[in-house]
């Protein structure tokens, strides 16, 4: 005899199964309701345009501990502006159907941890329509700094993603011991890590960084520029992907 199958299971079954069915459209129609920020164009610089759409840590002089305590050498504001577009982007493709996008960020952010998470898997869905440059913006402290370093330090190794995915991740304050169990924990020469840290090639970028972030005006981290988009604050992937296509369909480069 034939067991019969129990009429609630079958039909908890098929709740269950639509359900499942259901998510990508679901999703697909949150993504559609969300609401585009409000872009307001930017007198300076000129060609870009802003929106402020979520939370945001401050903190600290930007290059606090990038000289000695009283010597902190001047941003390069006036050079950085003549070359705005390759600072931003360093190596971006010249195709408007590849936007690039600058992350601003600190790893002692609480905000920053959640987007660059975000931003890195964003970046890997939309791959052959985004570009990912990433900036260390300090704002937060000796700590902040030297994790900054040591992860541009990294990049010479070919190490920064790596890097960085552990500083984000980790609940410990970034010190010389535990950057020397990071490097060789991933395989990076922590001698040439903790000398790279200290080259006059990384205080530079980390000023770079920091004037770009002086001329668009952010005053805390996470921060974007998303082609010609600027965006102080956290912001969801949602809108993020809006803000792409826009920039897709727009022709970003307008303001390169």
């Amino acid at each position: 005899m034939k067991p019969v199958l129990n009429k609630r299971y079958f039909l908890f079954g098929l709740a269950a199964a639509g359900a499942v069915a259901a998510y990508p459209t679901a999703k697909s129609i949150k993504e559609a309701l969300t609401p585009l920020p409000e872009l307001e164009p930017m007198a300076d610089p000129a060609g870009f345009r802003k929106a402020n759409v979520g939370p945001s840590s401050s903190g600290f002089n930007p290059l606090v501990g990038v000289g000695e305590p009283n010597d902190a050498p001047a941003l390069p504001i006036e050079e950085t502006r003549l070359t705005i577009c390759e600072s931003l982007f360093p190596e971006a493709t010249a195709n408007p159907g590849v936007v690039p996008i600058a992350s601003f960020a600190d790893y002692y952010c609480p905000f920053c941890r959640i987007q660059t998470k975000n931003l890195a898997a964003l970046s890997t869905q939309l791959a052959g329509r985004v570009s990912m440059h990433w900036h260390e913006l300090p704002l937060l402290g000796e700590t902040s700094m030297l994790a900054a370093r040591a992860a541009l330090a990294a990049k010479k190794q070919g190490a920064y993603v790596a890097f960085q995915e552990r500083l984000m991740s980790s609940p410990f304050q970034a010190t010389e011991a535990y950057l020397e169990a990071l490097s060789t924990s991933i395989g990076v020469d922590h001698a040439k890590l903790a000398s790279d840290m200290n080259s006059e090639a990384i205080r530079a970028e980390i000023q770079t960084s920091s004037a770009l972030a002086q001329i668009f005006g952010f005053i805390g981290t996470p921060a974007l520029v998303v082609g010609r988009t600027v965006i102080q604050g956290q912001i969801s992937n949602a809108a993020l992907k809006k803000i792409v296509e826009i920039e897709r369909s727009e022709g970003w480069n307008q303001a390169c």
